[in-house]
């Protein structure tokens, strides 16, 4: 079974190297980090961007929904026919 080196471990080590190595060790974290880092914006950029797109679907669908509706529906003759029926219930 292989044995987990912690953080203090490497620290430790690493003091030891001469100094150039270390620089070294750092320059090669460091490239790793911004690759890391990059990665994952990347990754959310592109998550916002999809997010964006399907909301803006969806208020598409909903404005022709809308549309449809609206069109589709005659307040007036609505009122007239909630009116008639009250009268008949009276």
């Amino acid at each position: 079974m292989a044995s987990t080196i912690t953080a203090d471990q490497i620290e430790q080590l690493a003091v030891q190297l001469p100094l150039q190595e270390q620089m070294r060790i750092v320059a090669r974290i460091t490239q790793r980090l911004s690759e890391l880092l990059l990665s994952q914006m990347d990754r959310e950029e592109r998550e916002r961007k999809e997010y964006a797109q399907r909301i803006e679907a969806f208020l598409k669908m909903s404005d022709e929904g809308a549309a449809e509706t609206i069109s589709a529906v005659d307040s007036a003759e609505d009122i007239r026919q909630l009116r008639d029926e009250r009268m008949l219930r009276l």
